[in-house]
């Protein structure tokens, strides 16, 4: 499973691509099984340079019975700042923030390392 990410332009904040929009919490990320439709969003993403800055699909694992970003530094950007508890996304709750707060894993997405390869 994966989902493609980015950073906006214009506030650098953390966006999550939905079905040919992008959003600002992981809980409304589009995810994708399949590598196809996943690519072909990414291409679609690119083709927006004045919006978002270098999107990359990133891999997702099981945490419970939702999903979260496999790599911790992936988990830090849909948490938004983590130094204290009370601002950042975090500070909404719910399954998703308690999925992301728990997940385990620290492997990077392979898409952040195909992106790294390519610069």
């Amino acid at each position: 499973m994966k989902a493609l990410t980015a950073n906006r332009l214009t506030d650098g904040e953390v966006v999550f691509w939905n079905q040919g929009r992008w959003v600002e919490r992981f809980a409304d990320a589009e995810l994708f099984a399949e590598p196809g439709p996943g690519e072909t969003a990414e291409g679609h993403a690119k083709a927006q340079p004045t919006v978002v800055v270098e999107p990359y699909l990133i891999d997702l694992i099981e945490a419970g019975e939702l999903w979260a970003p496999l790599s911790y530094r992936e988990r830090l950007r849909a948490l938004g700042p983590t130094n204290r508890l009370d601002h950042g996304k975090q500070v909404e709750g719910g399954d998703v923030v308690e999925a992301l707060q728990h997940a385990s894993g620290a492997a990077r997405s392979t898409g952040r390392v195909n992106l790294i390869k390519r610069k």
